[in-house]
């Protein structure tokens, strides 16, 4: 159950979905001996939200996705952004009343489980559907991105392994129902404005919304991620990778050709990789080359996320160069 690589964009890679055919097939035979022994039932709303631990996996997450998706949130208590994140998928597993199911799972406590689905950092967000792992995003993504992540997982849930949700019984908890109405922020439009832009490759576009946002909200955690990663798919979009790997490796003076490998590296995945090579490129350079390379470090900073193990590794080595 190795999950592929994490899209930086949040949208549900449907090519990741492997052996569907199989997949179905088992769902279907799962979701039929459920029937025979009276079927699944309506379930509390609490029961959307539930904490996963490794004894629990197989039965909490792996049996449960043959009924409906489940997403999962890889947190711990000591990650700044789990705590902005975490709320937002527990109210969104509410509203979306039985679409899918939120597993949470502590790193902390269940280090072989981080292990098996390769996280380098939290908050990582997977999702498991029909027993197929299925990658979702890494951070504290907009709330507009995740939510577009969820639709194309519940479409791949229904299309491909005929997965229609559970049902909710809003009275299972001992409470009457009661309907909540979430007030539109003044910012939600320019984000749903740049998650669109996103979604039809105009980074350029984004890249300005999530600016417009910052301009009245300087601390909106969500949009100075977008706009770190908008920046950056923008710069790498119709780079020649070839040309750009050659260049770096010729010329390691040439602080722009390390700049350009950098982004490679991070939109590859290889983390450290672009992390070490702007480390490197500062400690080599001086003046305006080294406040270049700086400046760039810092704004992939950004596209990992400040709580990153790897970002607090590459700080406390940016400090050993600089000072």
């Amino acid at each position: 159950m190795q999950p592929r690589n994490m899209s930086m964009s949040g949208v549900v890679d449907l090519a990741a979905v492997k052996a569907a055919n199989e997949a179905k097939a088992k769902a279907e035979q799962a979701r039929a001996e459920a029937a025979r022994h009276g079927g699944v039932g309506a379930v509390a709303p609490s029961s959307l939200v539930i904490d996963v631990d490794e004894a629990g996996f197989e039965r909490d997450v792996l049996q449960r996705s043959t009924e409906v998706p489940v997403v999962i949130d890889f947190w711990a208590e000591w990650c700044e952004p789990c705590k902005q994140l975490s709320p937002v998928l527990e109210r969104l597993a509410r509203e979306y009343n039985g679409r899918f199911v939120l597993a949470k799972i502590d790193v902390d406590a269940n280090q072989m489980l981080m292990q098996q689905f390769g996280i380098q950092g939290i908050p990582a967000v997977f999702a498991v559907v029909a027993g197929q792992a299925l990658p979702l995003f890494q951070g504290a993504a907009p709330e507009a991105q995740i939510r577009g992540t969820l639709d194309q997982l519940i479409q791949v849930g229904e299309e491909r392994f005929g997965l229609t949700g559970i049902a909710v019984d809003p009275g299972a908890d001992g409470e009457a129902p009661a309907e909540t109405v979430v007030p539109a922020g003044p910012d939600d439009a320019l984000l749903e404005a740049a998650v669109q832009a996103l979604d039809a490759n105009d980074f350029a576009g984004a890249a300005q919304a999530y600016r417009n946002v910052l301009s009245d909200d300087p601390g909106n955690t969500e949009a100075k991620l977008g706009l770190a990663q908008a920046e950056l798919l923008g710069r790498v979009r119709d780079m020649d990778q070839a040309a750009v790997r050659k260049d770096a490796a010729e010329r390691p003076e040439d602080v722009r050709a390390q700049l350009d490998a950098a982004d490679l590296d991070l939109v590859g995945g290889h983390v450290e990789d672009a992390f070490g090579r702007l480390v490197e490129t500062v400690r080599r350079t001086f003046g305006d080359d080294r406040e270049t390379a700086r400046v760039r470090l810092l704004h992939l900073f950004e596209v990992i996320g400040g709580d990153d193990p790897r970002v607090t590794a590459a700080r406390s080595a940016l400090a050993r160069v600089l000072f």
